[in-house]
């Protein structure tokens, strides 16, 4: 390969979960013959820098991408990784999702520091998720419990129920998986029961 080959630069958020996503494309890249490097370009989202209210009392969409998608629109990037359910509905003129990976587990999981399920936590048990979709699950099938606001990356909320916070929190199962955080899983919840989001356990590539 020439020295003066310019690097493929792909757009990623800076979150544990989101650089373990930009870096299995990098690797995929890499199998393909004469690939150039891969240059990961972090890049701080709407969605970073808002962690003090839930994201659905704030005005927009689009939370966990717009500045990646200007990005990539101004030639800055040459091809972003995004969750594929973080993703609008209606991309900005000129993108496109070029290609998306194979899906993983759909389901949300509940997490809690000890051996309990959906029906065996305790009435009033704290619960903690972001999600709007996930709180209105978890009031159908258990209005005895107390749900609570719950942001940050997979493994910041991890830590937060372990320090006692919450007795248990519900995430994508994929998401926990990526980042090998397993052994935390006590149930992987059925989706007859917990409806997984549009697109939950799909990595996007777009261009």
């Amino acid at each position: 390969m020439s020295a003066d080959v310019r690097s493929l630069r792909i757009g990623t958020r800076g979150s544990e979960l989101a650089l373990w996503q930009s870096r299995r494309v990098e690797e995929l890249v890499s199998r393909l013959p004469g690939a150039p490097p891969v240059e990961l370009v972090i890049i701080r989202t709407e969605g970073d820098r808002i962690t003090d209210v839930p994201l659905s009392r704030v005005a927009g969409k689009a939370f966990f991408t717009k500045e990646i998608e200007q990005a990539l629109a101004a030639g800055e990037v040459d091809l972003a990784v995004h969750s594929l359910k973080d993703l609008a509905t209606a991309l900005p003129y000129g993108l496109e999702v070029a290609a998306v990976l194979e899906r993983e587990d759909p389901r949300d999981a509940l997490l809690a520091p000890g051996p309990v399920t959906l029906d065996t936590l305790p009435a009033g048990a704290r619960v903690g998720t972001s999600s709007l979709r996930r709180r209105a699950m978890l009031a159908r099938a258990r209005r005895d419990l107390e749900l609570v606001e719950l942001r940050g990356n997979v493994p910041t909320r991890i830590e937060r129920m372990l320090e006692g916070r919450y007795d248990a929190i519900v995430l994508a199962a994929a998401g926990v998986a990526r980042l090998g955080l397993t052994a935390h899983v006590v149930e992987r919840l059925a989706t007859e029961r917990f409806l997984p989001a549009v697109s939950q356990g799909a990595m996007a590539i777009q261009t």
